[in-house]
């Protein structure tokens, strides 16, 4: 086993992903803090939680998903070749528009629209109580 606790062959194709990428690892800044939630003494005493920057694009990840740190910084390698692969392939363009489109459906209606929604309804209901039948006294 090699810098990872995971096969040789996991660690090939990583190394095969970063050059495909252009990634290098100079390039990442690497750095360990204490890990939270589950794992009790291990996750209180041990910093198995990994951050990884990669410097030229600014892009960040932190992965504390196991309790071992070797595993941990192969599995935040992945995520930030992830993140990079998004970013070069234009898919943040598409999730940005998806997030804005999101927002628009849950703005705030203008007082125009809210009004005339308002009088829609309640043309609507006249309409429905005109259809009632009258009940004899």
């Amino acid at each position: 086993m090699g810098a990872f606790s995971v096969s040789i062959e996991k660690e090939n194709q990583l190394a095969q992903r970063m050059a495909a990428l252009g990634v290098r690892e100079a390039e990442i800044e690497e750095s360990f803090v204490r890990s939270g939630g589950h794992g009790g003494q291990n996750v209180n005493k041990v910093s198995t939680c990994v951050m990884l920057i990669h410097r030229p694009t600014g892009v960040q990840v932190k992965c504390q998903e196991t309790r071992q740190q070797g595993l941990n910084r192969f599995i935040a390698r992945r995520l930030l070749l992830d993140k990079i692969e998004e970013r070069k392939n234009g898919f943040v363009a598409a999730q940005r528009a998806e997030i804005e489109k999101i927002r628009r459906q849950k703005r705030k209606r203008s007082r125009r629209a809210k009004n005339k929604m308002l009088a829609d309804k309640s043309h609507h209901a006249g309409k429905k109580a005109a259809r009632r039948s009258v009940a004899p006294e």
